[in-house]
């Protein structure tokens, strides 16, 4: 009986949700709007709807109820009552390795194919190892937090007090199971920021110098300025963003982290920045490119279901154009980092190509920083100087 009123929940969502809204945006209203649905009925359903996401386009004109069981099987390394219900013969094997579960899958569903979870995959970034991003999908991202220089002993001490079972990571870099409440934990949060495993490796390519005059030119809610801050706080540095709204978040994120002195512009990089720029040369240039996002999914794999194959040469345009811009005020010999969070070939190294071909910058260094292979987010990082 459990297992069928999940399967109601799930389905309820599912015809609820609509396609180009995030899930960690809608599921928060939908659980306002059915108060009846207590804690654990919040979770299980959270889970179950994620699940089935992550399965991607595999299976794709199966009912949404099969795929969920599925997607249970392969997502879960414990038996559930979900999976006892509608699959018994399954649930016994949950502990089994991947490789196994799939092959298990297969031989019910002769029409599975792994390439299908993320039918993309022949335009990956070579530097990816195809199969084992593309398991990754069955498995939910950790959680992870940089602490900043001199709070290491409080933090670990609080996570210990809670119960919480985290990983030191090494460079301040904590990781935890996802869906911890750090908020119910660190009241006063001022000793960390939350930020992905792969993003905090991006700080490698930074490498400023004192006094310098830095530009983070997409800079969100300032995540990587907060890396550059840490590495040298005797920067001079400019912020920008298209969006005004998560510049008001930087500006408590650096609050908070005791980072007060900077400029604030509000700039459309795809169009003549000029008139706000005209005076500036900049000792390094941090861009954070607008991309799909596709290195992050594992997180929101709602988006693998929203996405098209178009998207992947508009946002090689777009980042064409940005950088083309950007590039004008970067003094010779200095740097510009270049990061994506997209696994797509055509969003990393394509553009690092055109940088150099086109725009004469030459190659430092580049990346891919695999995240698929610890619970993070994959990403792409580049240090090409002018």
């Amino acid at each position: 009986m459990k297992a069928l009123n999940q399967l109601k929940t799930f389905q309820r969502i599912l015809d609820e949700y609509p396609a180009d809204t995030p899930l960690g945006k809608f599921l928060p209203g939908f659980y306002r709007q059915n108060k009846q649905m207590g804690s654990t009925d919040r979770r299980v359903a959270g889970r179950l709807v994620y699940n089935y996401f992550r399965l991607g386009k595999a299976l794709a004109d199966l009912p949404a109820d099969e795929r969920l069981v599925v997607a249970e099987f392969l997502c879960n390394a414990q038996v559930n009552s979900f999976l006892q219900h509608f699959r018994p013969e399954w649930a016994l094997c949950a502990e089994m390795p991947i490789d196994k579960k799939l092959q298990m899958v297969k031989d019910v569903y002769p029409g599975f194919k792994l390439e299908d979870v993320f039918p993309w995959a022949d335009r990956l970034s070579p530097g990816i190892d195809k199969q084992a991003f593309l398991k990754s999908y069955f498995t939910q991202p950790d959680l992870f937090i940089r602490v900043r220089k001199g709070f290491e002993t409080q933090v670990k001490a609080e996570l210990n007090r809670a119960g919480v079972n985290f990983k030191d990571e090494g460079n301040n870099c904590i990781s935890m199971p996802n869906g911890i409440r750090l908020e119910t934990i660190f009241p006063a949060q001022h000793w960390f920021e939350v930020q992905d495993y792969s993003s905090q490796q991006t700080a490698n390519f930074f490498k400023p110098a004192k006094w310098e005059s830095w530009w983070d030119a997409c800079a969100a809610s300032g995540g990587k300025s907060l890396l550059l801050h840490e590495q040298e706080p005797n920067l001079k540095l400019v912020v920008s963003d298209i969006r005004e709204s998560v510049l008001a978040n930087l500006d408590e994120r650096f609050q908070r982290s005791g980072l007060h002195k900077y400029q604030k512009k509000i700039i459309d990089l795809t169009q003549n920045v000029d008139p706000e720029l005209h005076d500036y040369a900049f000792d390094g240039i941090i861009l954070d490119a607008p991309c799909s996002g596709s290195g992050t999914w594992g997180r929101t794999p709602e988006m693998i279901s929203q996405f098209s194959h178009p998207r992947i040469d508009f946002f090689n345009g777009l980042q064409k154009a940005i950088v083309s811009n950007v590039v004008k005020y970067l003094k010779p010999g200095k740097p510009l980092i270049y990061i994506t969070c997209s696994v797509f070939k055509a969003e990393n190294e394509d553009v690092v190509d055109y940088i150099v071909n086109e725009l004469g910058l030459k190659v430092e260094e580049q990346t891919v920083l695999k995240g698929y292979g610890r619970k993070a987010d994959t990403m792409f990082a580049a240090r090409l100087l002018k």
